[in-house]
């Protein structure tokens, strides 16, 4: 019995909130099987009403189940989000973000793939519409990789992927409870482990409402702590 839990992190998110919800929500009522699908948004302390928004929209929605942590980034409410599919048996973990950057419409080219496949990742490198500074922190991503694994992917952290859990969970426990860069290293995972992936090229918008809370020094403070990751990971690959 298929079970598809969508996970969406959001922080801050009031003003695309409802359109996250309303695009997303058909994708998991078409593919639901016995309701035992769900849309699991996580609330990663937010300091403005998004949480407040998403208790309001899930009255009339049953299938979206919002999830409140205390704030800790992005990456610690993706993996939050996946020990949560993990715990209550999903059969297949579909993540996105919360910022309208994704088209809902690609989905499904991923979900009839599934049975070919064990992860399905978006490659956003020859479409993206986020700015030279994100496309350029993500080639030098892929460069790192590289070098710390020896594995070559198009794209490492591209927040548009279907996954089986039982995949998923086969590698969480390597990272950190909350290591901010669950993505990257779950793709560097599957590739240094000859796993059986699927690449499929994706649009990626440049961000719909809201403000972005990534910035430069906040880049360069991520990039400097993932070198020392990336090397204590590489060195635990096989434990």
């Amino acid at each position: 019995m298929e079970k598809l839990y969508i996970v969406i992190p959001a922080y801050n998110e009031s003003e695309n909130i409802d359109s996250v919800v309303n695009q997303w929500y058909p994708i998991i009522e078409k593919y639901n099987c016995n309701n035992n699908s769900r849309l699991v948004i996580i609330n990663d302390g937010s300091k403005d009403d998004t949480l407040k928004k998403l208790k309001k929209i899930a009255k009339n929605k049953p299938l979206l189940t919002p999830l409140d942590k205390k704030n800790g980034g992005h990456g610690s409410s993706v993996l939050f989000g996946y020990r949560y599919a993990i715990k209550n048996k999903a059969t297949w973990i579909f993540q996105t973000d919360s910022d309208g950057q994704t088209n809902p419409d690609e989905f499904h080219q991923f979900w009839k793939l599934k049975n070919k496949y064990d992860a399905i990742i978006g490659d956003r490198q020859s479409n993206r519409e986020d700015g030279i500074s994100r496309k350029f922190v993500e080639n030098v991503l892929r460069h790192i990789i590289k070098h710390y694994f020896n594995v070559s992917v198009p794209d490492t952290n591209a927040p548009f992927r279907l996954m089986k859990t039982k995949l998923v969970a086969k590698y969480i426990n390597k990272m950190p409870k909350n290591y901010n860069l669950p993505n990257v290293m779950l793709t560097t995972y599957f590739a240094y482990f000859h796993e059986n992936t699927k690449f499929i090229k994706v649009s990626f918008k440049s961000r719909q409402a809201g403000i972005n809370t990534i910035n430069i020094k906040k880049i360069f403070k991520i990039g400097k702590q993932s070198l020392t990751d990336f090397k204590f990971l590489r060195n635990h690959i096989n434990e």
